[in-house]
């Protein structure tokens, strides 16, 4: 059973777009569980080398002539690890949640390398879908999964409106680095 879930926009996630920046310029992200690979076109369009990877042939067949976007097709949740050995600079993932593979993805994050992370959290059964709590984190889950080895730069818990209304969590998230980092404004990329 698939822990992706969402609406069909193609605009990048506003938490993406802002913590993007502390991304080393032209480093390797990957795009995990990507869907549709509104944030690997992103990404691309900015210099990122990208790896999506996701199980729905038809989502990444779209991605696989995106100049900077190489696909993966892998069953995440059911098939053998695709990334062992791999690191990246960055590691996006959306509206995607499977426990069991959360160590695993941490793992392949470099020193220096940032998490930046959204998903659906308890409550959001209020709202529709997901309503599964396999799908839903605790409060303050991501935080308490983030603990050691991670400077958290950003983390939010809520309700939210817009898009559609829905209970998230979201972090950002560097991995043993070597400074303090610059926080974006946000006004980096206006264009």
């Amino acid at each position: 059973m698939t822990a992706r879930f969402g609406g069909g926009s193609l605009a990048p996630s506003a938490w993406i777009v802002r913590f993007a920046p502390l991304l080393r310029a032209g480093g390797e992200v990957l795009d995990f569980a990507c869907g549709g690979g509104r944030h690997a076109r992103w990404l691309a369009e900015r210099g990122f080398r990208v790896e999506a990877v996701d199980r729905d042939t038809g989502a990444l067949a779209s991605l696989a002539t995106v100049p900077g976007v190489q696909v993966r097709e892998a069953d995440l949740e059911n098939g053998p690890w695709p990334y062992d050995g791999r690191h990246f600079d960055g590691i996006v993932v959306t509206n995607y949640l499977f426990r069991p593979r959360f160590a695993a993805l941490l793992d392949c994050i470099v020193p220096g390398g940032v998490l930046i992370y959204e998903t659906f959290m308890l409550g959001n059964e209020r709202h529709g879908k997901p309503s599964n709590p396999d799908f839903l984190l605790r409060p303050g889950e991501l935080l308490e999964r983030l603990h050691d080895g991670y400077l958290i730069v950003a983390f939010e818990q809520g309700e939210v409106a817009l898009p559609r209304p829905a209970v998230v969590q979201r972090v950002c998230a560097i991995r043993h680095p070597a400074a303090t980092p610059r926080l974006p404004t946000g006004r980096e990329d206006q264009g």
